[in-house]
């Protein structure tokens, strides 16, 4: 990669919720650093034909993600999704020429530093203000474990994304 790879490492012997924790932080980190060094226009670029997947794109779609699962699921925020609609299921892929990396990456953090927010003062046992479509509710510790899914299975995604844009490789 470009730039160091500044991401922490989860602990080994921590409890549950401080390796759950470390282990989404580590995901999160790795995102960015997929994206380190890069300008806007390579960030924007899909270079996974026919695939519309950019890192542009996955960092707005992770952005979705968190404010999807703290923020309307577990804490039932009235908040609007940020890049999609009913209209464009898909529009956090949908980047032009005005999306910035400047943008997208003040935004994540922001759903970021909202999660963490959210989540401090609750316990892996609290239950979300919403529930599934078979009508049970969800533990954060479920959402943890489906925070880090998510994030490592985009992670992957990012990691072919970035070898076609300049050649970087890396875990």
């Amino acid at each position: 990669m470009t730039t160091a790879d500044l991401r922490t490492e989860p602990s080994t012997v921590a409890d549950e919720r401080a390796l759950l924790e470390g282990f989404l932080d580590y995901h999160r980190e790795t995102l960015a650093w997929k994206c380190a060094g890069l300008d806007d226009e390579q960030l924007r670029r899909a270079p996974l034909a026919p695939s519309e997947l950019s890192l542009l794109g996955l960092v707005r779609h992770l952005a979705d993600v968190e404010r999807h699962w703290f923020r309307r699921v577990l804490a039932d925020e009235q908040v609007p999704p940020l890049h999609y609609s009913e209209e464009d299921p898909d529009g956090e892929f949908h980047v032009g020429d005005q999306d910035t990396w400047d943008a997208a990456h003040s935004t994540w953090r922001a759903e970021i530093a909202r999660a963490r927010e959210l989540t401090a003062s609750r316990s892996l046992d609290d239950v979300s203000a919403r529930k599934s479509k078979a009508g049970e509710p969800f533990s954060l510790r479920w959402i943890y474990h489906h925070m880090i899914e998510e994030y490592a299975r985009h992670n992957g995604h990012a990691d072919l994304i970035r070898e076609q844009i300049d050649g970087a490789t890396g875990e």
